[in-house]
């Protein structure tokens, strides 16, 4: 099985911390030279100098580089691309979530919403994937969230945009068909990042906010009683279904939507 992914290079939006940051470390130690993205050049910095730390000795691990812009403004990655023109993997993972009611929530935060999580890879992508397709061979991938498939009540319009996700990543999978690239999105459950360690801590109310673990496992039990694992996943196993889709070894896989999800969703399809 071919995992090497040494001479490619990678960007990885919102890679300062959570699954991002994972699936970063984890493209690094297949041998891509990894673009690390984040707004601001402090955090981006900060988890540069975290990754190197922790690839150094490492003999495959590629390099991070930096690669600061705000994805969620047409002219941020604008800024972005002319920085950085050509890339052979582009995984689509600034996302942001909140717990809403479904009356309580503004235009403005649907439109938020679905510039932040749906336009960002519409247009990286747009911008991307013609590069790929001429030289024959590149990757991308959406991290979507199983909410695209199963809504949550509690954030009807993150669940929006993850479902958006699903269709963009699908029609851009069959207008590159034959290509040499691939598309594909990848369907993490509830995992536990920075956050969702957060909006944990926002839902316990009394309960015990530092243990995390038990945290996850209400959760779980209160809003994912279908997951066959029964607690959050790490960052570190949907990073491994995206770095996996990323390599040679995933050529004949295109235009899926590969689940991470713990068990949550009920469908065998």
């Amino acid at each position: 099985m071919d995992l090497n992914l040494a001479g490619r290079r990678a960007l990885v939006t919102g890679s300062t911390g959570g699954i991002g940051y994972g699936i970063a470390r984890a493209l690094l130690e297949l041998g891509a030279d990894v673009g690390v993205n984040g707004r601001t050049s402090d955090r981006v910095e900060a988890a540069l100098t975290r990754l190197r730390e922790e690839s150094a000795g490492k003999a495959r691990a590629g390099k991070p580089f930096a690669a600061v812009g705000d994805v969620a403004d047409a002219g941020g990655v604008a800024a972005l691309v002319a920085a950085l023109p050509e890339i052979d993997i582009l995984v689509n993972n600034t996302g942001i979530f909140e717990p809403k009611p479904f009356f309580e929530i503004p235009d403005a935060d649907w439109q938020r919403f679905f510039e932040v999580n749906v336009m960002s890879g519409v247009r990286l992508s747009r911008a991307y994937a013609p590069g790929m397709v001429a030289r024959g061979w590149g990757r991308v991938v959406f991290v979507s969230s199983e909410s695209g498939l199963n809504i949550p009540d509690e954030m009807v319009h993150y669940g929006m945009t993850k479902t958006a996700q699903l269709a963009v990543s699908r029609g851009l999978a069959q207008t590159v068909a034959g290509s040499g690239v691939t598309v594909n999105s990848v369907l993490p459950g509830p995992t536990l990042s920075e956050g969702v360690a957060t909006f944990l801590k926002q839902m316990a109310k009394d309960a015990d906010a530092g243990d995390l673990d038990a945290l996850g496992r209400q959760f779980i039990a209160e809003h994912r009683p279908t997951s066959l694992i029964g607690r959050l996943a790490r960052v570190e196993e949907v990073a491994s279904m995206v770095a996996y889709l990323c390599s040679p070894a995933a050529s004949a896989t295109s235009g899926a939507a590969l689940r991470v999800d713990g068990g949550v969703l009920t469908g065998i399809a």
